[in-house]
Parts: C-alpha cells; structure tokens; sequence
C-alpha cells in the first residue's frame, strides 16, 4: 500500500483495460490502485476510460473517469474541480497523455509541430499549474511528467516529438527548483522502445523494430508495467528526497 490515502490524477490512463494492451497511464492507474491510490482516470477516449475505471471498481478500488482534453486550459480547470470537490485533495499528478509525430525538419509540417508541442510541452505545463494550488493547499504532492529517451537523444526521425518531450524535460527542472519548498516534487520518466496501443502498429513491423532492438542492450521491447513501476516509485513517498531528476527506463539504450 504504497500510496494509502493518496488521490492521484493521471492522464492519458484510458488504455488500461484489463485483457488488452495497456498504455503507460493505464497501467499506472491499476497500479496506483493496487497500492492504495483514489485514482483519477483523465483522458478523451471515454469508452475504454470508463470501463478502466468501472474495471478498478469493480476490483476494489476508488476510481473515477473525467474526460480532459489536456491542451485546454478550462478543461484543466475542470478537471483539478472535479477531483476536489469528490475528494477534497490532490495528491499526485502524471503528465503522460501523448501521441507521436513521425517526420524528420523537412517532412514536419507547422501543423505537426504545434500539435506535439500542444500536446507534450503546453499540457504538462497546464496541468501542473492547475495541480500546484492544490497541492500546496495539502501541504506538498507530487507531479510526474511521462518524458522520453527521445526527450535526451536524438534519431532520424520524430523532430517534432523530441522538440516536444525535451520541452518537458526542462521545465519539470524548472518546476521543482521553483517549488521544491513547498515539498512539491516534480519529476520525469523517460520510457525506452515499449510496447503500448501508441506504439505496437509501428512496433509489429520486423523491418522497423528489429534494428531497433539491436540497439538495446537488454534486447528486448519494454513492458508498461515496467514504466508504471518507475511512476509509481517518484509518486510514493519512497522518493522523497528526489526532485527534478529523470528516470530514465530503456534497457540500457541511453547508457552507449
């Protein structure tokens, strides 16, 4: 039960739908479950968020679905509202809503680039100032921002993603520094090559994955559990004492 008594809102954790493919937000929702948590199922997909959330009920757990757009500002608003108002407190947020852009400089389009930075650098950015007041309120919590190793390193392609989650990365140092008095932790992930419902068309195809694979000293594709475990440990008050570092879980691909 290691996070007893908390309320933790994660979005992006619609995917997490007992026999079927898991995404990182979905994962660490059933998690966070497990060990304790109110969990706060945010996401736009509100089939699979709702039947996540009916699925943890149903399990024992204390889950609720809200749909958040997180590029929108009021929608945020709405969101931190909510969880408030049903239980009175926030204690953990996850930036991990996402999507991919698969484009090198010339092949990505204004439109490409403003939609990955919408939705990996302005959403983290919203919702963290959203959640903050209501941290303090609690005296503290703890915010992690779902980065990537292509937030660290570069490849051939995706510019506006790297762009995007590197913007991440920076700003969850800027945020802690700036709140780390007020015992708000902020934090990254940065997941390697693993297999979710955003990945696995790319991932099934032998002649993309494969020379990827052999760049991962472990050889083999990531599992969102493996993910979530590293989220849940930066929520839990284990880490304590950690603020504005980057979790990097990847199999060893950014140790070359």
């Amino acid at each position: 039960m290691r996070l007893e008594g908390k309320v933790a809102l994660i979005t992006g954790a619609a995917k997490g739908v007992e026999g079927r493919l898991m995404g990182f937000g979905g994962a660490a929702a059933r998690l966070f479950s497990r060990e304790g948590a109110t969990v706060v199922v945010a996401d736009i997909d509100e089939e699979s968020g709702k039947l996540t959330a009916e699925q943890i009920n149903n399990e024992g757990g204390e889950a609720v679905f809200f749909r958040l757009d997180v590029t929108s500002e009021v929608s945020w608003a709405a969101a931190v509202e909510a969880t408030i108002a049903r239980y009175s407190k926030l204690d953990v947020l996850v930036n991990n809503a996402g999507t991919v852009s698969r484009a090198d400089v010339e092949g990505t389009t204004l439109e490409m680039w403003e939609e990955q930075m919408a939705v990996h650098s302005t959403a983290t950015f919203l919702g963290t100032r959203a959640a903050i007041p209501e941290m303090r309120r609690g005296g503290g919590g703890s915010i992690i921002n779902v980065s990537s190793i292509f937030g660290l390193v570069g490849s051939p392609s995706s510019t506006a993603y790297h762009a995007a989650k590197g913007a991440s990365r920076i700003f969850t140092k800027a945020a802690a520094v700036q709140y780390a008095k007020e015992g708000i932790r902020v934090n990254s992930v940065h997941p390697g090559f693993v297999t979710t419902p955003m990945t696995a068309p790319f991932f099934s195809d032998p002649e993309l994955i494969n020379p990827r694979l052999a760049t991962v000293p472990m050889g083999r594709l990531g599992l969102a559990d493996e993910i979530a475990y590293g989220i849940l440990f930066l929520a839990s008050d284990e880490a304590s004492f950690v603020t504005g570092a980057e979790l990097v879980i990847d199999g060893g691909f950014t140790a070359q």
